[in-house]
């Protein structure tokens, strides 16, 4: 089983690695210019990041070319989840309520990426970009008090985002939000 992430220039991209390293899986970061035929992988993490989503997305590199290309499942985190939208037509932009900190988020359609996760549960949130709009074939899994997107599955490709950070040891079951995911990918194996 191998599960990579894509650097975007994220502050906790190496502990998304590093949680996936703990769980027993082969894993290394590799940069968002990557080449979708370089990539051999059962998943990808897709890294928060600095880049701003309306003005920057370009700093994502090559993210829109995997998400064409992957018939393997990928986990969005932060702007990574806000990426996936955008690209299939749905909107983020700036949240009217930036959240930093600690956060309630509640779960509205368990299963999957939060498969036995405990709701409400907190999560640590660093963004001032959300997730405005879902496209069509999205579903919203979760929100909290001011974000009514906090995690979405795409029901037509094995996509999930989240829009907190589950690598942090301040969020409640991130790394069982990890399990879920490596339980994903070796079901689509």
């Amino acid at each position: 089983m191998r599960i990579d992430v894509v650097d975007n220039g994220g502050q906790w991209t190496h502990r998304e690695w590093r949680v996936l390293k703990y769980l027993g899986i082969e894993t290394k970061i590799i940069p968002n210019s990557i080449d979708f035929d370089d990539i051999e992988v059962d998943g990808l993490v897709l890294s928060g990041g600095a880049p701003r989503i309306g003005t920057e997305a370009i700093k994502l590199g090559n993210t829109a070319g995997i998400l064409d290309k992957a018939d393997f499942p990928i986990l969005g985190i932060c702007v990574g989840a806000q990426f996936i939208v955008t690209h299939y037509g749905g909107k983020a932009d700036a949240a009217d309520v930036p959240e930093y900190g600690a956060m309630e988020v509640i779960i509205t359609e368990p299963g999957d990426i939060l498969d036995g996760i405990k709701s409400p549960f907190k999560a640590w949130e660093s963004h001032n970009d959300e997730v405005k709009i879902l496209p069509e074939d999205f579903l919203n899994l979760a929100y909290s008090e001011s974000c009514k997107h906090q995690a979405f599955k795409y029901l037509k490709k094995p996509y999930y985002g989240l829009q907190f950070h589950p690598e942090v040891e301040h969020t409640e079951q991130g790394s069982d939000m990890f399990k879920n995911f490596v339980r994903i990918c070796e079901k689509h194996k």
